[in-house]
Parts: C-alpha cells; sequence; structure tokens
C-alpha cells in the first residue's frame, strides 16, 4: 500500500476502536466495510488484519476482566464457533477466487443487517435462555467470523437479552472474539496462504487501536451513547449498501447477459 492508504487503514482502525469501545460492536465490521470499499486490500488479507487486531483488543481487555467471563455460557458457544469458524474461512476462500461479487455482495448484505441491529434495544429476557440457543448463535458468530472476522451480530443480541451483568456479557463476548480470531489466525496459518504482509499493517495499526481505545474510555465523547449508536448506524448501513449495490448491478448485467 501507497502511505495514503496506510494512512486511511490506520484512521479507519483507530475509528473502529472508538466505536467499539463506546457500544461495544462494530469494530469488524467497521473495518471490513471501510477496507471494502476504499478497496486498500483483498477482502481475505482484510479479515487477518482484523482478526489481529480483535487479538490485541481481547488481550487488553481480559488482562483485567476475565474474571468476569461467564464460563457456562462461554463453553456453550465457543465449541460451535470454532466449528463453523472453518466452513466460514472455506467459503470466503471459494468466494474470493470463483465470485467477487457474490462474496462483496453477501459482506454488504451482513453489514447492513449489523446496522439494523446495533440501533435496536434489546430488552433483557427474565429467565437465561436455553443452552441449545447459546449453541446456535454461536455456530453462526463462527460462520460470520470465519468468512469475515465479524463473529458479533448473532451473539451481541442474543447475549444482551440474558440476565447477566453487563460486564459478564461485556467480557465473555470478548473472550468469544478472541479465541476466534486467533483460531481463524491459525487455520490461515496451516493452509499456507498466511499473508505476511498484511499482518505488518495490523502490527502497525496495532497501537493506534490501543492508544484510540483508552482515550474512549478516559475521555468519552459529550453526546450520549445512543447517539454514538446512531451514527455507527448510519456508516455501517451507508459502507453496506456502498459494497452491495455495485455487486448487485454486476450480477444483474451478468445474468441478463
Amino acid at each position: 500500500m501507497d502511505p495514503l492508504n496506510v494512512a486511511m487503514l490506520l484512521v479507519l482502525a483507530g475509528a473502529a476502536a472508538y466505536v467499539q469501545t463506546l457500544t461495544g460492536f462494530a469494530f469488524g465490521l467497521l473495518m471490513m466495510g471501510g477496507i471494502g470499499i476504499l478497496g486498500l486490500l483483498p477482502l481475505p488479507e482484510a479479515a487477518v488484519i482484523v482478526s489481529i487486531l480483535t487479538v490485541v483488543n481481547a488481550t487488553q481487555v481480559l488482562a483485567r476482566g476475565w474474571r468476569n467471563v461467564a464460563w457456562s455460557e462461554f463453553r456453550l458457544a465457543i465449541g460451535a464457533s470454532l466449528l463453523l469458524v472453518v466452513l466460514g474461512y472455506f467459503m470466503l476462500e471459494w468466494l474470493a477466487d470463483a465470485n467477487l461479487d457474490g462474496l462483496r455482495l453477501l459482506l454488504g448484505a451482513v453489514i447492513v443487517g449489523a446496522s439494523i441491529q446495533l440501533i435496536l434495544q434489546p430488552h433483557p429476557l427474565p429467565n437465561r435462555s436455553s443452552s441449545g440457543s447459546f449453541v446456535l448463535v454461536g455456530a453462526l458468530g463462527g460462520f460470520l467470523g470465519g468468512m469475515f472476522s465479524t463473529a458479533g451480530p448473532p451473539l451481541i443480541y442474543h447475549f444482551y437479552r440474558q440476565p447477566l451483568p453487563a460486564a459478564a456479557i461485556r467480557d465473555t463476548l470478548v473472550l468469544i472474539f478472541g479465541v476466534n480470531a486467533l483460531f481463524r489466525l491459525s487455520l490461515v496459518g496451516l493452509t499456507g496462504s498466511f499473508p505476511y504482509e498484511a499482518s505488518w499493517w495490523a502490527l502497525l495499526a496495532a497501537p493506534v487501536v490501543t492508544a484510540t481505545t483508552y482515550a474512549a474510555k478516559r475521555w468519552p465523547p459529550p453526546f450520549a451513547v445512543l447517539t454514538l449508536r446512531r451514527v455507527a448506524f448510519s456508516l455501517l448501513l451507508l459502507s453496506g449498501v456502498s459494497l452491495a449495490a455495485p455487486a448487485i448491478w454486476r450480477l444483474g448485467f451478468a445474468a441478463a447477459a
């Protein structure tokens, strides 16, 4: 990447980490959507960068928060999640080689769906959901994590509906995301397709992520978190539509031809 693209990547990483720290959501989606729109890197390489930065963020958060983890719910979700990471990863590799527009359309649809979820306020349930529901959302999150390193949407909505302390929900999700990301990175390495150049960009962005995470905690913005959620919703919706619309046009044109 040229210096301008590197600068855009760092700004994008910092903005995504800032939003994630304040809302608990959207880091991977904002990174993947921004990289896809700007064309900074191929999507498989972008997913590696997001995975590395997710591990960095998880390490930072769990250094103090590991005691809050809801271990029972974590164990239910993580097994199915890791299994589906494998399927999602190979699906990404196949689409990247065979149907790039289909891949962009799928990513755009995921981002649009997540943007709608971001604006919703899940209401806590009176009782804990069934064990099978944690396995199901773990599997769905793992599939998205394997494809785009964005396991959040199904897991976040489900966990925030549970009658658990907010700190337990947050740190359990962070641990799931971190383990998923580390497993995905191992999978990329084992298949011999690890993009080492992309890892350097991730390491370059890591201090930016750490600094903006600290800044968001130390100096939160002078407006309500709900306002920030609405801004993030708008950004995600715009990026999702921007990714999906050209792909729909090209796929429709190809089908008509």
